[in-house]
């Protein structure tokens, strides 16, 4: 894995950002779980393209993405 994501907590919780988080995604990296929060998926975290697209959806400082390999916080 190259990238690390994160959805603040109370984000998360939000039903109507984790079905756009979900949409948004070319890659599936992100479901609604059971009780609609958003989730990550894990094992697709290595196909991320860096399109940003979830965090032009999300309001600001709910997602980041953080490069592991040079330190860098994508978000805004």
């Amino acid at each position: 894995m190259f990238i690390q994501v994160e959805v603040d907590p109370a984000a998360a919780g939000d039903t109507a950002l984790a079905k756009k988080l979900a949409e948004v995604c070319p890659v599936n990296i992100f479901e609604a779980d059971g009780e609609g929060k958003a989730v990550i998926v894990e094992e697709n975290l290595d196909e991320c393209v860096l399109c940003e697209l979830c965090i032009e959806a999300a309001p600001p400082g709910q997602v980041r993405v953080t490069k592991l390999y040079s330190g860098e916080t994508l978000s805004r």
